[in-house]
């Protein structure tokens, strides 16, 4: 029983793996159009499905919205009931049927031509009602289903998710979806905080405090009290950074003798040229040069080598680098 499991299991693995390489081949003209369509959407790419097709559609659509291209999955039932009032001309619907002719798809079809949409239809019915209503078809291919009966959704749901990724995946190039949108838009997880630059956490306007070099002690602590920070900033008339003074630093040259620290410059006791770090380098490489120096706060500069922010431990411990 066991090598006979086996053997069913590698028939659908090979099955659904001569499924994609034949849809490779299918790429071309259409597919092409497909993406161009989807670029140039004004609305949102709307993607539906019944059954095995729409918990594709599902991922399908979530796939498109992580990646820069604003959509949602729309139950084909729902639909006829009311739900048809989300969908705009300006959207894209995006239908999905094995067959072309799931009858909740099929209703949905002159109600959406009605609306005025841009109907794309990935199905491997090409002579079905889906594909005559639609402006473009992508064409799976699908003959056989993994599935030894011939009825199950397997390779027919394979090929349509596979299709779904290369339509998300070469739309995010040709719109030129860059690693920092990709994090702006997946600020919770892991794969976003690896993307996040020191300007996306670092504090900046009235958060970071900045003084000239001259001022006197008593202002800088002022100023670092309304920043409500540790430390300030010191920078020239260019505001290219002279120095840091820090609560520590106060602390260290703070005299019981009565001398009047409060009034004197406080470049006298700032760590003067310290280390800095640019706005466009990864939280995490802040958050390394922090360790490595064994320090709590640095300041950010921009490419001129002007003070922007400052990168406080505390804040990477707020983003979860911590």
């Amino acid at each position: 029983m066991s090598r006979d499991l086996l053997k069913t299991a590698g028939e659908v693995l090979t099955i659904e793996a001569q499924t994609l390489q034949r849809l490779k081949r299918k790429l071309g003209k259409t597919f092409l159009q497909a993406v161009s369509v989807m670029a140039k959407c004004r609305g949102r790419i709307i993607v539906t499905g019944m059954g095995k097709p729409g918990f594709i559609g599902r991922k399908i659509a979530a796939t498109l919205a992580s990646t820069g291209a604003p959509s949602f999955f729309l139950h084909p039932a729902e639909a006829i009931h009311g739900d048809l009032g989300m969908v705009t001309p300006e959207d894209i619907v995006l239908a999905i049927s094995h067959s072309g002719e799931t009858e909740e798809i099929v209703r949905l079809l002159n109600p959406l031509k009605k609306i005025g949409v841009c109907l794309i239809a990935m199905t491997s019915g090409t002579r079905s009602s889906l594909a005559r209503y639609a402006d473009v078809v992508l064409d799976l291919g699908v003959t056989r289903e993994a599935c030894p009966l011939n009825l199950a959704p397997s390779a027919s749901t394979t090929a349509a998710l596979a299709m779904g990724d290369a339509l998300a995946l070469s739309l995010h190039k040709k719109k030129g979806f860059r690693e920092e949108d990709f994090a702006q838009l997946h600020p919770g997880g892991s794969l976003g905080r690896q993307l996040l630059k020191v300007k996306d956490i670092m504090r900046k306007g009235a958060s970071h405090a900045v003084v000239k070099s001259k001022t006197p002690v008593k202002q800088a602590l002022l100023a670092i009290t309304r920043a409500r920070a540790g430390s300030c900033t010191l920078v020239d008339a260019a505001r290219r950074v002279r120095g840091i003074f820090t609560d520590g630093d106060l602390r260290r040259h703070l005299r019981e003798s009565g001398e009047l620290l409060l009034d004197q410059p406080v470049e006298k006791f700032a760590t003067l040229h310290p280390v800095t770090i640019r706005d466009e380098r990864l939280a995490a490489e802040g958050l390394n040069l922090l360790k490595t120096r064994k320090i709590d706060e640095v300041p950010v500069v921009d490419k001129a080598g002007r003070a922007v922010g400052l990168l406080d431990v505390q804040d990477l411990l707020k983003a979860g680098f911590i």
